[in-house]
């Protein structure tokens, strides 16, 4: 009997620990489907997908349609002959013709434990609204996004300072060993998959700049969780002066730290989005509609990532100040 032969699909770095992981496990890959090349970076300079890199250094075929559909390109993939599609962040929705081509039809790794936070940003929102756990999901792929039947999960802790793109990078991991479990017991036959219900369902729509403008009439520590949810694609940020500024590595200052009658504190009470705190004592720290952030990291629009002492001591930012 010959091996199962896979068709991957994935574009990001977060793929690339699944596709090694199936050359490592002795699979058969067919191809490999990844998005174009496209122009990246301030010089625009045209670069290839991390999925591609590691598919030319694995040896395999690659495949870059500019849409997944058409006659001729699904010829190719039928030219492949795949028993199975692996799905990983491959960032086009597959129509239902190319979900069921394989006979063993097309499964998904997900960044999330599904039914929650379905979509395209599902680890940003697990940050941002608190989440204290997540992990990932092996799934059948059905045309509806992220509802397939689930084959298998794991779970990931989310800690007080973890970001974004910290997260990723070890659910990355994980995809690739759930991913491999999940495969083995397809291969053995002995899968015990299980609807999703439907009482679960939560959504995690894309993030973009628009989304990651921070709020400062929120409480300490919802800011604190949207600059961390929102690090480092695609930043949160604010405008100070009419300039964007990008924060990372929040801390919360508790609402104590604030003016209060007959008591000595290091912060004066100030609306929401001020400069309280702007020295290399303090740090720099904004008040929100509760407490404040203090902030270690920022990048000024135009310039690199730096330290907030740094930002300070170049005069980037000063006592009382208010961030838009």
């Amino acid at each position: 009997m010959r091996a199962m032969r896979i068709l991957f699909w994935g574009t990001p770095d977060f793929a690339v620990p699944s596709l090694r992981t199936l050359a490592k496990d002795g699979l058969e890959i067919a191809g490999v489907v990844t998005q174009p090349d496209r122009p990246a970076g301030r010089g625009r300079r045209v670069k290839r997908s991390p999925v591609k890199e590691e598919a030319r250094a694995l040896g395999y075929e690659v495949l870059e349609p500019i849409r997944p559909q058409g006659q001729q390109f699904i010829e190719q993939l039928r030219e492949l002959r795949p028993d199975l599609s692996v799905v990983v962040a491959y960032g086009h929705i597959l129509k239902r013709e190319i979900l069921d081509l394989p006979p063993l039809g097309s499964v998904n790794v997900h960044a999330s434990l599904l039914p929650q936070l379905r979509g395209a940003a599902p680890v940003n929102w697990a940050i941002i609204r608190g989440h204290e756990q997540t992990g990932v999901t092996v799934m059948r792929m059905v045309e509806a996004m992220d509802a397939g039947p689930i084959i298998h999960q794991l779970s990931e802790p989310i800690s007080d300072e973890d970001s974004a793109s910290e997260l990723i990078t070890r659910l990355s991991e994980l995809g690739a060993v759930a991913l491999s479990e999940a495969l083995g017991s397809i291969v053995r036959g002995d899968t015990d998959e299980r609807e999703q219900l439907e009482d679960g369902v939560s959504y995690a729509p894309k993030v973009d700049r628009k989304t990651a403008r921070i709020d400062w009439t929120l409480s300490a520590n919802e800011v604190a969780l949207f600059i961390r949810g929102m690090d480092a694609t695609p930043g949160a940020w604010s405008e100070l002066a009419g300039v964007p500024i990008k924060f990372f590595r929040p801390s919360l200052v508790p609402k104590s730290a604030f003016s209060q009658p007959g008591v000595e504190t290091p912060f004066e009470i100030s609306s929401p989005g001020s400069v309280v705190g702007a020295n290399p004592e303090q740090g720099l720290v904004i008040s929100t509609s509760s407490g404040g952030v203090s902030v270690s990291e920022v990048q000024p629009a135009g310039r690199q990532r730096m330290s907030t002492l740094d930002w300070i001591n170049g005069r980037g930012v000063k006592l009382g100040q208010r961030f838009e």
